[in-house]
């Protein structure tokens, strides 16, 4: 059954599709009931393939209904698990004196990462001037509530509040309005962040760039309206809209670059 699974997927994701598989057939058979840590949404895409194929229910969520990063409850299908708690908790971070935090998502999710805590510990974060939303497992809500005390040299100061209150921030995106001979991924990826198009294959065929969250070596990969893509260390970018060619015969295409 593993091997058959494995087709379906690029080979770095076999180590997730391997635990999926151990979570649904253990609630299958074993007749257990599992919540998972934050799973990104290619994660939740191959676990909900997985559970398709068996007898059991599956409950995602993120603590919002647009959230992109989600738990889930894995459960044998005779089991009741409407009320079954996702373990989400809300850390509000307030800057301390300067009363404005003019940090970014990065900064926060280094401040996280660097008291110990594992990506997958941390759901969604919202970054306003002057505070953060930030959700995470309910298991280590108190930890970080009492120990996260800097983020990049600012001072700042923690609470957990009600999921109720969560203060949902717009994605920002800087538009781009882009003149490309064709829809490959390494021509507009190129484009969008400004290097070489020799620069930007080295990180693809290295397996460090992802299309909607799945691993994407091929530089010639064609992409398409509402495609997002991520490539380490220059981050994210969305493709919006194709409108059509240009009397030179080249495309007209939109993207946004998440800020």
């Amino acid at each position: 059954m593993k091997h058959e699974t494995y087709v379906h997927f690029h080979p770095d994701e076999r180590p997730f599709v391997d635990r999926a598989v151990e979570w649904v057939e253990r609630a299958a058979y074993a007749h257990e009931l599992r919540r998972t840590d934050f799973l990104d949404p290619r994660q939740l895409e191959i676990l909900t393939s997985i559970a398709n194929r068996y007898d059991v229910q599956l409950m995602l969520s993120g603590g919002y209904e647009e959230a992109e990063r989600k738990r889930a409850i894995i459960a044998p299908d005779y089991r009741v698990i409407d009320d079954e708690p996702a373990g989400i908790a809300l850390l509000a971070v307030t800057a301390g004196s300067q009363g404005h935090l003019e940090l970014d998502h990065g900064d926060f999710l280094g401040a996280l990462l660097g008291l110990g805590i594992k990506r997958d510990r941390i759901g969604d974060l919202h970054i306003h001037p002057e505070l953060a939303h930030c959700l995470v497992a309910e298991e280590i809500a108190e930890y970080l509530n009492i120990h996260l005390r800097q983020v990049h040299r600012v001072h700042v100061l923690t609470d957990i509040l009600p999921l109720s209150e969560l203060r949902v921030a717009g994605v920002e995106l800087e538009m781009m309005n882009l003149s490309v001979a064709s829809l490959r991924l390494d021509g507009i990826a190129s484009d969008v962040h400004r290097i070489s198009r020799a620069k930007i294959v080295d990180p693809i065929r290295a397996g460090r760039c992802r299309v909607n969250w799945k691993v994407e070596e091929d530089p010639s990969a064609q992409l398409k309206a509402g495609d997002v893509i991520s490539i380490q260390g220059l981050g994210r970018f969305k493709v919006i809209t194709i409108e059509g060619m240009t009397k030179k015969g080249r495309l007209r295409v939109n993207v946004g670059k998440y800020s």
